[in-house]
């Protein structure tokens, strides 16, 4: 048993990848807590998404595809902010169109690039741990060590803006700087996310540790410390489920996490669907108003 949990860490590649697998983990749940408690999952999703053609034009340009990534990422988070505040569109409709639109044109100027160039496509939707190099080690740290640094220093002012924003502007907080701000953690948490998940994957460790998290503890500082836990561990386990089988570790990392989701949603003390009495009755009177519609029709 000891010989199976320390053979992987004899590799340097191995060693990089669970690094990696580490810092992404922790780092999604954390910044995950604040998309699950304002509903914006969907946030999450458009900014992944979001970064794909700053990766392409980064490739084109021969620079930092991290910073191209970013720099995509934040624009997308302008244009969604530009369009709620200057028109009757809501914001999750704006977070769709600005995701699919930014998306479709990552995935063209990829297939531009692949006429000159080999381009793994996979590589950037689905990431690639096992190949990652020192230096990405260095600037997902970097990037990790900056987001939750920022989250701790402004934990007091994110918490009031996340639960109570027009409670947080009347006492004077720049709510607009807030939500800003909060953006540019999920662009910055995606872009080291990025090898470790790709940007399809990203979503799921940034919502389903925090809500795993959130089916369990009731306070959002117990939703970060254990929605990281999960995330580590998932990313731990990942690793090892992927080199003993041979299978991608991306996919991997993400079942291995939804899988804790499930767990927390069926046997969670306070919320699970088997232990839970509210639960029960709540299917109860689900069939029962089903029926009436059956009765009505």
């Amino acid at each position: 048993m000891l010989q199976i949990l320390l053979e992987p860490w004899h590799s340097e590649i191995i060693q990089r990848a669970l690094a990696i697998g580490v810092l992404v983990g922790l780092t999604c749940a954390v910044v995950g807590s604040y998309l699950m408690v304002q509903r914006l999952a969907l946030l999450g999703e458009a900014i992944s998404h979001s970064v794909l053609p700053g990766l392409a034009i980064a490739f084109m340009l021969d620079s930092n595809i991290f910073i191209g990534a970013f720099i995509a990422g934040v624009l997308s988070t302008i244009a969604i902010a530009w369009i709620r505040t200057r028109s009757p569109i809501k914001e999750d409709a704006a977070m769709g169109i600005v995701f699919s639109a930014f998306f479709a044109l990552g995935i063209t100027l990829i297939t531009i690039i692949q006429k000159d160039n080999k381009i793994d496509l996979n590589h950037f939707l689905f990431g690639n741990i096992l190949s990652v190099l020192p230096e990405d080690v260095r600037d997902t740290a970097i990037i990790s060590v900056l987001v939750l640094l920022v989250v701790i220093l402004l934990y007091k002012e994110l918490l009031f803006y996340s639960f109570d924003p027009l409670g947080a502007q009347a006492t004077g907080l720049p709510v607009n700087l807030l939500n800003f701000g909060l953006m540019v953690l999920i662009a910055l948490t995606v872009v080291a996310s990025m090898k470790a998940v790709g940007v399809v994957l990203v979503l799921a460790l940034l919502i389903t540790p925090a809500a795993t998290a959130y089916l369990l503890v009731p306070r959002l500082h117990q939703v970060m410390i254990l929605g990281a836990i999960f995330g580590i561990i998932s990313s731990i386990s990942g690793m090892y489920i992927s080199y003993y089988n041979n299978i991608p570790p991306g996919p991997a990392i993400v079942l291995v996490t939804s899988g804790f989701f499930v767990l927390a949603l069926f046997f969670s003390p306070s919320n699970g669907v088997f232990i839970n009495k509210q639960t029960t009755s709540g299917k109860i009177l689900w069939w029962q108003e089903l029926k009436q519609l059956i009765r009505f029709r």
